[in-house]
């Protein structure tokens, strides 16, 4: 598996999984049927935003990551990222290696810390990776989130300083 920074022809590695994700609804704040266009736009173009690919030998995306300022101007020293792993490929590390590689490139571009404002306090194997890596759950939101199996469900604020070894 090879992690390298996304080009523009890698969208089309990266639409199916993302949509199937976006579909379910068990992890991401999107609509259900948001469309590739307005998908493409949000996971490809944050400003002042990196994305990333996981691929595999033959060249298929296997995972991605997108990296970006949690907040404009004085909150821009803190990054933030979204990660999707295709189901296919689940359970294989990538989604770790994603996470370490990320990790590393916020360190390296700068920022101080990293904070996801909203990790669903369903999606445990994402929170028990966050937390192996050294990430503290802030706060919950109390039913902040409505899924569509579990109903209404707390978003975790998770935080971890960068340069430096997870405690």
């Amino acid at each position: 598996m090879l992690i390298r920074d996304a080009r523009g022809d890698d969208w089309s590695g990266i639409w199916p999984f993302l949509r199937e994700i976006v579909a379910a609804g068990e992890t991401y704040c999107w609509p259900p049927d948001t469309s590739e266009e307005d998908a493409r736009v949000w996971w490809m173009g944050k400003a002042g935003g990196r994305v990333f690919v996981a691929v595999d030998e033959a060249g298929s995306v296997l995972g991605t990551a997108e990296l970006h300022p949690n907040q404009p101007a004085a909150g821009s020293h803190i990054a933030n990222a979204g990660f999707m792993i295709a189901p296919s490929a689940a359970g294989r590390g990538i989604g770790r290696a994603l996470a370490a590689h990320v990790l590393d490139e916020a360190a390296h571009d700068g920022y101080r810390a990293m904070q996801f404002n909203a990790v669903v306090e369903t999606n445990a194997g994402a929170i028990a990776l966050w937390q192996s890596l050294g990430f503290r759950i802030l706060a919950t939101v109390s039913e902040a989130f409505d899924s569509p199996t579990r109903g209404l469900v707390g978003l975790h604020i998770m935080h971890r300083m960068l340069g430096r070894s997870p405690s």
